[in-house]
């Protein structure tokens, strides 16, 4: 009589077994959209439906889930994902990296290293690369299939012959086991090394498109350049404003309305982390950090 009237994780267990047949072709063939029949979820396409439902299908009872959304543990996207799952699967949520078995991230990856049994949930808008160069779904699908890439070389090349470099930001496209080019979801071209040999499994999910990809753990993962143009991360010209650190995706932040800001890490984790630990920046303040909780 006091059974909730909804499935553990929300999703039905048929749909389950659907979209884990889909991962695990995508894991198989690593960099290819794998096709999925995408269910309606409480919240509207374009808010993480394809990244709810793959971590639905993959979530246990035993599982400590993490939500980032842009790299932050307390935006809107993030805690409502967060209490959704606390309540349809009441499983332990927590905003440490290092804590966490299942993280689903909206556009960044942790700053702090992934470890093997960890599993990185992606949520995606357009899974096809090649999208805004070939609109046409039947001829992407074929230069897919040919590994006919030119297209996207052409790209780059452009961005090099109108602006010196290759000024692509985000959702810079990578080639995976040598293979398939993908797109690794709107983050951005910082993050693009940490797929490369990364330890964890790393899962798309794009509701939207009802597509499925992977990257499986210690997998090549290799950013798309030129000889003479290498892949470059870009550097940011001061560092985190709060933990000093000076190696990490930082965000800027108006602080007042006469045109001052400061720049502070994406990842508030890694940041909070930081911090802990006595690292100090400019405008450094005493964080509150939560831990693993049912």
């Amino acid at each position: 009589m006091n059974a909730p009237a909804y499935n553990f994780a929300y999703l039905d267990e048929q749909t389950k077994r659907m979209i884990r047949r889909a991962i695990l072709k995508a894991i198989a063939i690593p960099g290819y959209q794998v096709p999925f029949a995408s269910r309606e979820m409480p919240m509207p396409y374009g808010w993480g439906t394809g990244g709810v439902q793959v971590t639905a299908a993959i979530l246990g009872p035993q599982d400590v889930l993490k939500v980032i959304d842009q790299g932050s543990d307390d935006t809107t996207n993030a805690i409502s994902i967060r209490k959704f799952f606390g309540k349809t699967a009441g499983v332990a949520t927590t905003t440490a990296t290092s804590d966490a078995t299942v993280i689903q991230t909206r556009h960044r990856i942790p700053e702090a290293p992934l470890h093997a049994g960890q599993v990185l949930v992606y949520q995606v808008p357009i899974p096809e690369p090649l999208r805004f160069l070939e609109p046409r779904e039947t001829e992407t699908r074929r230069m897919h299939a040919l590994a006919e890439y030119g297209l996207m070389h052409v790209k780059l090349y452009e961005d090099i012959a109108r602006f010196g470099h290759i000024a692509t930001s985000y959702a810079y496209p990578v080639k995976v086991n040598a293979r398939y080019v993908m797109d690794p979801s709107p983050t951005p071209k910082f993050d693009n090394p940490k797929m490369d040999n990364c330890p964890a499994l790393q899962l798309f999910g794009a509701g939207r498109e009802k597509r499925i990809y992977a990257i499986p753990p210690h997998t090549d993962v290799v950013s798309l350049d030129f000889e003479d143009h290498p892949f470059t991360r870009y550097r940011f010209d001061a560092p985190c404003a709060l933990c000093g650190a000076g190696d990490s995706y930082l965000d800027e932040i108006v602080t007042d309305d006469k045109g001052g800001r400061m720049f502070v890490c994406s990842d508030t984790d890694y940041c909070e982390s930081r911090q802990l630990a006595g690292h100090r920046g400019s405008e450094s303040a005493a964080p509150h950090k939560e831990r693993a909780h049912g």
